[in-house]
């Protein structure tokens, strides 16, 4: 009888069970979640001989292994064994809280206390893991590849946009099982999402698609603000209004609500303030070295204090700008970071500014000093790089820098790497799902990690123990399991008739319309408008004094009478005329 929507039994409603939220967490762990590196393993170190040797100045490295815990404890051998009897004489200090086993416990009680201990096995299983993948929720509403994505500062709503021309927002609190969008809008009709990011106060949107022209949405995807484009004719790009060519990033102020910052292919970054869409605020406007001295400029990004724009372009160079400063030209430029011709999809700041990491589309990651930009310090390299929306992120600790894979092989799948933020050596790979992990963003207070991937999909990685709210609010939601009442059965119930146009399967499916389809079906009910001037298409037209001269002549113009009849009056009035005469 649910699905046709009517209730199992009459009168009083039967009492529903609690919601088991632990069954429910129980059913989203992930099956291939990495172990965490045991604290027993052999540490290998790697020193630097000072003394000089023979040949080139080079110094040589040897290796250095350090024993384990357990390696010690056989050396200590029978001492080491005398010692802890002496000391475990008299009562052990407290625990903490945590359950001990005393010596002298009945059998029973042992045993109570290793069934509690195997039923929080499951829940204790990552407590040695400091970051939260142990388990993972999917949403899945996008066609193709997701592009970008946000999460507002309090961690409660995403914005997710695609190659599919579609923006969803999504809500944890108000989501069910489902797991579906609220809202779904295309931001600039059928063009790419490029990037998504909330303000500081999480009441606006900025959506930069394949167009000329930023957008800026409030919270729920409504009230649009589209800035203006530029004069393409103009080559001077400081006297331009706006950008002349597809936007290829945008980011948000991290302190100020009202000032966000693009780049584009017209070799120019620019800050633009909310209140203000007739203008940009200020221009910045990159020199490249290249014939014709513009280049595209492919990710930009503000340091954690604002004090610092960066920008990667498609000649390989990168620049950082003080932005207490003239924009004239760049404080630091480092010409060859990464190949020509492919572009830098992403870039960021450390959270202390003293580092700035990129993803390059030759494969490479490369962690540089913003205040020299001519080597780098470190260099990642083998990681593919197949979209021009892939980014990388710091983690909140700052330890590792994340970024997307695509599948190493047929068959595997699409992985998060992490990287150390010191050597960009690579601490581990998470694998995520089918197909190549394009965005990545690690949101600290939540302290879940979302992926979006090729196939449309985005993943919500999230541990019980180290996250809170986020994906574990619309798991309390689930379908509760609550006992029916079976003694009223189908057939004690009359039929029901439904006809084929209210059942749900023929209803129009007005969820997840485009823009273009809802113009076209208000169109088919909107009714046909008088036609106002010259007439066309078989229909007479109406000028603007034509009613107010039927209001002044009411009596002289019959539409009712034939025009044949009217001229006929006249025909016999002549006659009878003639034959006075």
């Amino acid at each position: 009888m649910d699905s046709y929507g009517l209730p199992m039994s009459f009168g009083k409603k039967s009492k529903t069970g609690p919601v088991n939220l632990q069954s429910k967490v129980e059913k989203t762990k992930r099956d291939s979640a990495p172990v965490a590196p045991s604290p027993a393993t052999p540490v290998v170190k790697v020193e630097e001989d000072s003394s000089p040797e023979p040949g080139p100045s080079v110094p040589k490295a040897h290796l250095t292994v350090q024993p384990s815990v357990a390696g010690v404890e056989e050396e200590g051998g029978e001492e080491g064994e005398q010692e802890e009897q002496g000391e475990d004489i008299g009562p052990l200090p407290p625990t903490n809280g945590e359950k001990r086993k005393a010596d002298g416990a009945p059998e029973e009680e042992v045993g109570e206390e290793n069934s509690d201990e195997d039923e929080d096995e499951d829940d204790d299983g990552d407590e040695g893991d400091p970051i939260p993948i142990s388990h993972e929720i999917v949403l899945k509403d996008h066609k193709k590849v997701v592009s970008a994505i946000a999460v507002d500062p309090s961690g409660a709503r995403i914005a997710s946009g695609s190659h599919d021309y579609d923006t969803k927002l999504w809500d944890f609190g108000g989501m069910d099982a489902r797991l579906r969008p609220f809202k779904t809008f295309e931001a600039n009709g059928n063009y790419h999402v490029h990037d998504i990011d909330f303000s500081p106060d999480g009441q606006h949107i900025l959506v930069i698609s394949g167009t000329v022209q930023p957008k800026v949405f409030d919270k729920n995807g409504e009230n649009e603000i589209e800035f203006v484009k530029g004069d393409v004719y103009l080559r001077d790009m400081n006297h331009t209004k706006g950008h002349t060519a597809e936007i290829n990033g945008g980011s948000w102020h991290p302190t100020d609500k009202n000032r966000f910052l693009t780049c584009s292919n017209d070799s120019t970054l620019r800050i633009w303030d909310v209140t203000d869409k007739w203008k940009q605020k200020q221009v910045i406007v990159v020199k490249s070295k290249e014939r014709g001295a513009r280049t595209r400029v492919t990710a930009c990004a503000w340091s954690s204090d604002g004090k610092y724009i960066a920008g990667a372009c498609l000649d390989g160079s990168i620049h950082v700008w003080d932005t207490t400063k003239n924009f004239a030209r760049p404080d630091r430029s480092g010409e060859n970071a990464h190949g020509k011709n492919t572009e830098t999809t992403g870039i960021v700041f450390s959270r202390d500014g003293q580092r700035l990491a990129t993803r390059g589309g030759d494969d490479t990651v490369k962690l540089w000093d913003p205040r020299n930009l001519r080597k780098p310090l470190a260099v990642a390299s083998n990681l593919a790089n197949r979209y021009p929306e892939t980014n990388l992120i710091y983690s909140p600790d700052g330890r590792y820098i994340l970024t997307g894979v695509p599948p190493a092989s047929k068959g595997e799948k699409g992985a998060i790497v992490f990287l150390n933020a010191e050597d960009l050596q690579e601490e581990r790979r998470v694998p995520v799902g089918e197909g190549t992990v394009v965005r990545i963003l690690w949101h600290s207070r939540m302290n879940q990690i979302l992926a979006t991937l090729s196939t449309g999909a985005i993943y919500v990685l999230y541990s019980p123990r180290l996250s809170i709210h986020g994906a574990l609010l619309p798991l309390a939601k689930m379908p509760r399991t609550a006992p029916r009442d079976l003694s009223f059965s189908v057939a004690d119930l009359k039929p029901v008739i439904y006809a084929p146009d209210a059942l749900p399967v023929f209803a129009d499916q007005k969820y997840g319309e485009s823009l273009h389809q809802r113009e076209k079906r208000a169109k088919k009910m909107k009714p046909t408008e008088p036609i106002t001037g010259v007439g066309r298409g078989g229909r007479v037209g109406q000028s603007a004094t034509a009613t107010m001269v039927q209001a002044l002549f009411p009596n002289r113009i019959d539409l009712n009478e034939d025009p044949r009849e009217a001229l006929l009056k006249y025909a016999t009035k002549k006659d009878e005329e003639k034959k006075k005469d």
